[in-house]
């Protein structure tokens, strides 16, 4: 009897607990977030783009708003770009200033509560695939800014397309009580004793930009792991490397022109080119900062705290030519790379038409998994920097999942010096998930 009596009270507690949670978490939730706090004195525009506008496009460039609100060849904004999760498929959502199927009818308070606290007009929590949890950090007037130029353009009559996630995954609700444990509804302060550009570079690296939101490991909630900023992380079939100061795993053996290189333009020589979701990136929104923007972002990244992981980098001198394996798959990859691809990189790694064909130095022919190798190979690669347009074929057709494997174990093996284990199998989850 005694213990039925203490049960019944445990559970009582949990229950109350649990009531007293949620109830906190639609209470904070719904909040536009800390509104009346310190202001950001970090600006995310330089502060010689005087014009409105040019304030509002360059901040909603360097948020990368079009890299996810902006299908290939769609119009600007109209949204509709599926986010394969674990649990599901998300569709980003239309930003334009149409007042049916768009933003056209929100106040600035209703955006800048999407921004800070995730939530939409209605109050209805936002999946955190949008990153309010970093964009949580910016200051209200660069939020106006960008919903001033998205305003400014043309509208599209987009309806959302309905996410497809399983349960409790498509319980809405539920986002209240992750962003009650997670989401730390906090605008940047500047941190004392560092430069000026430093903490530039930190706005727009941690707000603006939100890198941490591919770099950084999620835990088993999906949230990010702080205490591991930056340690790179795998979504979307792509891996997000290590960009962390550290010598061996991240970017603290690259020089300053390496990585204001890869930034601005997509590619660094001898250390690799960007693609998938981070050539997006530069294509949508880094090359456009401005060569200070460039320079506060490399001299924050020099700051970030080292973290052991990932895919190791290679010494810039040590590319091109490993001697390949000499068994039957080492021989079908050598004879696909022979005829599909030396023509581009050559028979050295080192590129023919473009120094963006170099595989010398680049981290996905040292990644044993193959993980980006494998999804260029699949589904190609385009980049559109400055004048240049870089583009690699698909060969998803043209070759079988054996193939595939084979000619990303040669890869491997030749220019990263790596004994490529990579199956058939695998490629074939690969092909799937694309």
């Amino acid at each position: 009897m005694k213990i039925g009596r203490i049960i019944g009270t445990l559970v009582g507690l949990v229950v109350l607990a649990g009531v007293v949670f949620t109830v906190y978490a639609l209470m904070t939730v719904t909040h536009s977030g800390d509104e009346n706090a310190k202001q950001p004195t970090v600006a995310g525009a330089p502060a010689d783009i005087t014009d409105a506008r040019a304030r509002g496009e360059y901040l909603t460039r360097a948020a990368d708003c079009a890299a996810c609100h902006t299908v290939p060849g769609g119009q600007p904004f109209a949204g509709g770009v599926p986010f394969k999760l674990p649990f599901g498929t998300i569709y980003s959502s239309n930003i334009t200033a149409d007042k049916d199927t768009g933003i056209g009818n929100w106040s600035d308070d209703d955006f800048v509560r999407a921004m800070h606290a995730g939530v939409d007009k209605d109050g209805r929590p936002l999946y955190p695939a949008f990153p309010y949890t970093s964009y949580t950090a910016l200051s209200r007037q660069d939020i106006l800014a960008i919903k001033a130029y998205l305003f400014s353009l043309p509208v599209a009559h987009a309806t959302a397309r309905a996410n497809d996630l399983s349960f409790p995954y498509n319980q809405r609700w539920a986002v209240s009580l992750w962003n009650a444990a997670f989401l730390k509804k906090q605008r940047f302060e500047p941190v004392a004793g560092k430069p000026d550009a430093w903490n530039r570079g930190a706005y727009l690296a941690t707000a603006l930009g939100h890198c941490g939101e591919c770099h950084t490991p999620r835990n088993a909630a999906f949230a990010m792991k702080h205490g591991e900023a930056l340690a790179g992380a795998e979504l979307q079939g792509w891996k997000a490397y290590n960009i962390t100061s550290d010598k061996d795993h991240g970017i603290g053996g690259w020089s300053d022109q390496e990585l204001s290189d890869y930034l601005a333009k997509g590619h660094a020589a001898g250390r690799g080119t960007a693609s998938g979701p981070m050539g997006e990136v530069v294509e949508n929104s880094l090359q456009y900062l401005t060569p200070t923007d460039v320079s506060a972002l490399v001299a924050y990244l020099r700051d970030v705290p080292p973290q052991l992981g990932g895919v190791a980098t290679a010494p810039a001198a040590a590319a091109g030519g490993a001697p390949a394996a000499t068994n039957a798959t080492a021989s079908l990859g050598e004879q696909l790379f022979v005829g599909a691809c030396a023509g581009c990189h050559l028979d050295n790694g080192k590129g023919r038409q473009s120094d963006y064909a170099s595989l010398a130095g680049m981290r996905s022919v040292r990644d044993p998994h193959a993980t980006n190798l494998t999804q260029v190979v699949l589904g190609g690669s385009r980049l559109n920097v400055g004048n240049q347009h870089v583009f690699m074929p698909s060969f998803g057709e043209a070759y079988t999942d054996a193939e595939i494997a084979a000619l990303s174990n040669y890869v491997l093996n030749r220019f990263g010096g790596q004994p490529g284990s990579l199956s058939a199998s695998e490629v074939a989850e690969r092909r799937k998930g694309m």
